[in-house]
This record gives C-alpha cells, sequence and structure tokens, in this order.
C-alpha cells in the first residue's frame, strides 16, 4: 500500500508565551524540542494509523532565537519510509505578528517507528512520489542512513585507531596526557 505526502503533513501553530521562555527571555530550546517531536509522532501516525515512537533525531540546528509574543508554526512531512520506519521532516518557523515578518528557526529529521497494541514494529505505507522535491527528501534520506552507519562503524572501540587522531586533537581545544 502507498500514501500521498500530502495525506499525512501536519501543521501547527502556537503563540510563543513567557512561561516557554529561557532565562536570557528567548523560547527554550527544549520547549520546541518538545513541539517538535509532537508534530513528527502526529505526522507519522496520520500516515501509518499507528501509534508511533520515536527513533532518533537528525541534527537541530537552532538557526534563529524565537521571542516571546511570536507565532511558531511547525511542518512535518513523511520524507521516507522503509519497512516500519519512517523519517519525519520538521520546519520550525515564527512569525512577528506585529511586522509579519516570517524568519526559519530550525529544521530536523525525526524517524518514528510504527508499533501495533503490543509494542510490536508494523509495516507502514510506503510513499508516493510525486515531484522532485519528494524525490529529492527520499533520496536524502537514504544517503543519511548511509552516513550515520559509516559514522558508527568508524569510532566502534574494537575499530578507533587513535593514532589516527593525536594530530587532529592538537588543533582543538583539548590537552592529552597518555
Amino acid at each position: 500500500m502507498f500514501k500521498n505526502i500530502k495525506d499525512s503533513q501536519v501543521t501547527i501553530t502556537e503563540l510563543m508565551l513567557p512561561a516557554h521562555s529561557n532565562f536570557s527571555g528567548k523560547i527554550h530550546g527544549g520547549y520546541i524540542l518538545n513541539l517538535m517531536d509532537q508534530i513528527a509522532f502526529a505526522c507519522a501516525s496520520k500516515h501509518s494509523r499507528h501509534y508511533c515512537v520515536t527513533a532518533s533525531v537528525n541534527r537541530v540546528d537552532f538557526l534563529n532565537p524565537i521571542e516571546v509574543g511570536e507565532l511558531v508554526t511547525l511542518k512535518a512531512s513523511v520524507n521516507y519510509t522503509g519497512r516500519t520506519s519512517m523519517v519525519i521532516g520538521v520546519r520550525v518557523e515564527a512569525e512577528n505578528i506585529q511586522t509579519g515578518k516570517k524568519k526559519h528557526c530550525n529544521s530536523s529529521y525525526f524517524t518514528m517507528v510504527a508499533k501495533d497494541e503490543n509494542g510490536k514494529n508494523v509495516h507502514v505505507p510506503g510513499i508516493i512520489l510525486d515531484s522532485e522535491q519528494s524525490i529529492r527528501r527520499f533520496s536524502r534520506s537514504i544517503t543519511r542512513q548511509e552516513q550515520a552507519k559509516d559514522r558508527t562503524s568508524a569510532f566502534k572501540a574494537t575499530e578507533f585507531k587513535m593514532e589516527d587522531y593525536l594530530e587532529v586533537l592538537k588543533k582543538h581545544n583539548a590537552k592529552v596526557l597518555l
């Protein structure tokens, strides 16, 4: 079974309140991460029609601070489908209500796994790739997965060669005492 990407897309908008701010008066990154996880869950569950759990989050860069009083809009879309998992792309934008100016605050990729009522992984529907953008996003997810496998294996304790990194470490803010 295959589903159209647009049928699972989710958008939420929320007003940022003082209770969401950190000590510097900006919206707390943890609060935004919580919202991102919620919308990724909603999108994945809508696509799979099952309860979903977060398996991983691929890189979250906070590009612009979010101010109290701004409207934050989160958009989620299925970028990739595996056998039991999905990669959900999440985009966060903030809008100044008074000026109407919008800014991209961050984007991230959540890998979500569909579960049945007993907590076992279940198959998810595939997605229909009907645009160059959808093919690009799907392909980027495949590449990201391959790069993650390479990173993981290169630094396994059994594979790691310290000698290969000692020169590199000299260029960084660290002191090696062996």
